[in-house]
């Protein structure tokens, strides 16, 4: 009999992409944009819906127009919501530049508009295409205003959020049993993205990290063929995605008995990471959460081995603004969804990172699908 998860529900929710767009258009007069080309496809499913791989959206401040190609004629018609669908036969990009071309580049009508670009995602050649193509518009970098409008989240997109992580959490299980085994760290990878697929999730957020012994010193360090030593600690770092929303969560557990100096430098991360959390309110500047979590590991004279930042934001990417680090300003609002994740790195010797997502709340936060974080020995 095939099991019922509860949030297959919410995988067919009436998201309100009109309301989006219609946000978004309300802001170009502002920015001074006539038209904005958007080419970032997270961006494009966040306005519009559109999942597939190829596309390129233009908006302006009363219409919207997604350009694909012809592999998503009918996924085109069943997911673009609020925006007229035009399928070419080349790249939408040059699609959008060329529909540009023949409607805005006329004297009369070209005169001072201004084209908003998205240049972190555009490549040299297609920039260079648009500037050849699109000589009279004033082709300007725009600010990430999509970007912005997706780290506030909506209930909907909580609601899976917090699916999301409770899948993520249900994985732990998995890495346990692995790492009693003695298996290799690919296997142990593999067999909690087994479970994951067979609990509904459509793909792993990233690339799964089970990381023992020395390697768990490496902060990105993906799953080997190497077998799990004894007497070690093994960074277990991964996430699931759900309808499109990301997951991330990290626990370290110990294969043997640790050490006294282990246990400490556990005891410090994990004591980091609940003040980082204790952090999270509305009002406060990012930069300030991870000083919280630093100043903990300072103490402790571990600063120097925390070599990475405290956080980022999650959403439709598993690394999005907000960022949680030093000298970051942005100030958190509620409906935020980011990590808290300190770690400690002693170069080849062993390390430590502790992970939760945690939702910006009206009067503080939330950790999705909490557990026990005490140090797991197996």
């Amino acid at each position: 009999m095939r099991r019922e998860y509860p949030f297959l529900s919410l995988l067919n929710l009436d998201v309100n992409h009109k309301r989006r767009l219609n946000n978004l258009q309300s802001t170009l007069g502002e920015h001074h944009l006539d038209i904005f080309l958007i080419t970032h496809l997270p961006n494009i499913r966040y306005l519009c819906g559109f999942t597939g791989s190829a596309a390129a959206l233009l908006v302006t401040e009363t219409a919207a127009i997604c350009f694909s190609d012809g592999r998503y004629t009918q996924q085109a018609k069943a997911e673009v919501q609020g925006a007229k669908i035009v399928i070419v036969p080349t790249s939408p990009v040059d699609a959008a530049a060329s529909w540009l071309s023949d409607h805005f580049t006329k004297p009369k009508s070209a005169k001072s508009m201004r084209l908003g670009i998205e240049a972190e995602h555009l490549t040299v050649a297609q920039r260079s295409r648009l500037i050849h193509k699109l000589a009279k518009l004033q082709l300007v970098e725009a600010p990430a205003l999509v970007e912005q409008a997706r780290m506030i989240k909506d209930a909907d997109e909580i609601k899976l959020m917090k699916e999301a992580a409770k899948v993520g959490r249900s994985l732990i299980s998995s890495a346990i049993s692995g790492i009693k085994s003695g298996k290799k760290e690919s296997e142990v990878a593999a067999s909690m993205e087994f479970v994951a697929r067979k609990a509904g999730a459509e793909a792993m957020s990233f690339s799964t990290i089970i990381a023992g012994g020395e390697r768990s010193s490496l902060p990105h360090a993906r799953a080997s063929h190497a077998k799990i030593p004894q007497g070690s600690f093994v960074v277990c770092d991964f996430g699931v995605i759900l309808a499109g929303y990301c997951s991330d969560r990290t626990r370290t557990v110990f294969k043997g008995r640790p050490s006294i100096k282990q246990r400490d430098v556990y005891a410090a991360v994990l004591e980091a990471q609940k003040v980082g959390i204790a952090a999270v309110r509305p009002g406060i500047i990012a930069g300030e959460v991870d000083a919280a979590c630093r100043k903990v590991l300072q103490k402790n004279g571990l600063a120097k081995y925390f070599t990475h930042s405290t956080g980022h934001g999650v959403g439709l990417e598993i690394h999005e603004a907000p960022r949680l680090a030093a000298g970051q300003s942005q100030v958190l609002q509620p409906g935020m969804v980011v990590t808290i994740e300190p770690g400690v790195y002693l170069p080849g010797k062993f390390g430590v990172r502790i992970e939760d997502m945690v939702l910006v709340t009206k009067n503080g936060c939330e950790v999705l699908a909490p557990d026990s974080k005490e140090l797991i020995t197996v």
